[in-house]
């Protein structure tokens, strides 16, 4: 039975980066990861998919963009070779092909049962991702079973999808992205519009994540927010990272032809129904971009940076819209719901008290009650962008340094 000081849990950008910070302060360990280094890239990702950071924003511990693009956006199988070549250079002791079935507590240390072995470890991270599983709503089990579903992890391109129409539900990142090429692709495209936090692509002749990070926005901690369960539970950022560098809302989905609606409050068979809410839902979002936009001026005018003239602020609405309050999903040939509402996490081989009610790690800054146990790359996990690439790193470090504390009593600097 191996015995070793630590066992990370995934080999994807946060357990990348805790091995790449354990390896500096000499604490030896092992990255478990079930597939390849950066498996669910791999499996999970669209055909056109590209990151919504700018690629000056792939920053890891010991690794920055160093490219010629430092503006554009990377495609995924040009991100993979980045986590390829990063866990090269850092001589990650990566195991792949490697499942965890059940991580238990055996005294002061933990067992850590894989398909291949059993080990036993002071310390293990738990670094599997945030967005792990899609997370659908019960209404779904209403519709009828003629109807296709799918969820944004097994879609590739539209032409997989059935002939006919195609109702997409959720208008974060990834239901706007799905909404417009499929739209463009030919198909006729309902939206159903929840909440959303509205981003231009660019403003003031910066990107607007260049703006929110030299801000210190990005990098805000638990304690500079009000309410950090409500930070947890906010929607992913309204962004598309596109070579022509454009933004991307609702509002433009309209232009291009996509039929918008409310949230979807349910479903009977072929029948949605829709909240009417599709107007406060959107001039809410445009409420928090107007602050954020006033807040960048207020910077740029204190900082004395160099920027461009303030654009006028686009409301999203300049005229009223009808959405619909009920669509028959037969009667309109819609073929396809996809499910664009968000993620969630199982660990049903952890077996030590560290979840809640809904089946989350309760930490603190990724510190957990089972004395030993770790996480890396939650949402929000000490800063807004812990989630992030590039935010991943500080959280990385502060854990290596707690468990080089913990499990070999040296203070790493």
């Amino acid at each position: 039975m191996p015995r070793i000081w630590t066992i990370v849990i995934g080999a994807g950008q946060a357990g990348l980066a805790v091995s790449h910070c354990l390896s500096a302060i000499s604490v030896d360990h092992v990255v478990f990861e079930r597939g390849k280094v950066a498996d669910r890239w791999r499996r999970q990702s669209w055909d056109s998919l590209r990151l919504l950071t700018p690629n000056w924003m792939t920053r890891l511990p010991g690794f920055h963009y160093q490219g010629d693009d430092p503006d554009g956006f990377m495609a995924v199988p040009e991100l993979v070779r980045v986590f390829e070549r990063y866990a090269s250079a850092s001589r990650a002791p990566v195991l792949t092909g490697t499942t965890v079935e059940r991580v238990e507590q055996a005294g002061r240390q933990f067992r850590v049962v894989t398909n291949r072995d059993v080990w036993i470890a002071d310390a293990v991270v738990v670094a599997t991702g945030y967005c792990a599983h899609p997370s659908v709503p019960p209404i779904s089990s209403g519709l009828a079973s003629s109807i296709v579903q799918v969820v944004p992890p097994a879609y590739r391109r539209p032409d997989q999808l059935p002939d006919g129409g195609v109702l997409i539900v959720g208008a974060s990142s990834t239901g706007i992205q799905l909404a417009d090429e499929i739209q463009r692709s030919g198909r006729p495209v309902t939206l159903a519009v929840g909440r959303h936090i509205r981003l231009p692509r660019r403003y003031r002749g910066r990107d607007i994540l260049w703006w929110l990070d030299r801000m210190g926005i990005l990098g805000a901690s638990t304690s500079d927010v009000e309410s950090i369960d409500a930070s947890r539970h906010q929607p992913s950022l309204q962004l598309v990272g596109r070579p022509d560098r454009a933004s991307l809302d609702v509002a433009t989905l309209q232009d291009a032809g996509v039929r918008l609606a409310g949230r979807v409050l349910g479903i009977d068979g072929r029948v949605v129904r829709f909240a009417e809410d599709l107007i406060a839902t959107t001039a809410a979002a445009d409420v928090k971009l107007a602050e954020l936009q006033g807040r960048i001026d207020h910077y740029i005018d204190t900082k004395g940076v160099c920027a461009d003239r303030p654009e006028p602020f686009q409301p999203t609405w300049p005229v009223a819209v009808d959405p619909p309050a009920s669509i028959d999903l037969g009667k309109e040939h819609i073929q396809t719901v996809i499910w664009a509402t968000g993620c969630r996490r199982t660990y049903p081989w952890l077996h030590v008290p560290v979840l809640d009610r809904a089946g989350e790690i309760v930490h603190h800054g990724g510190v957990t009650a089972g004395t030993g146990l770790y996480v890396v790359g939650m949402h929000f996990q000490s800063r807004r962008n812990s989630s992030f690439i590039d935010g991943v790193g500080e959280d990385a470090w502060a854990i290596a340094r707690t468990i080089a504390r913990a499990v070999t009593g040296v203070h790493a600097a």
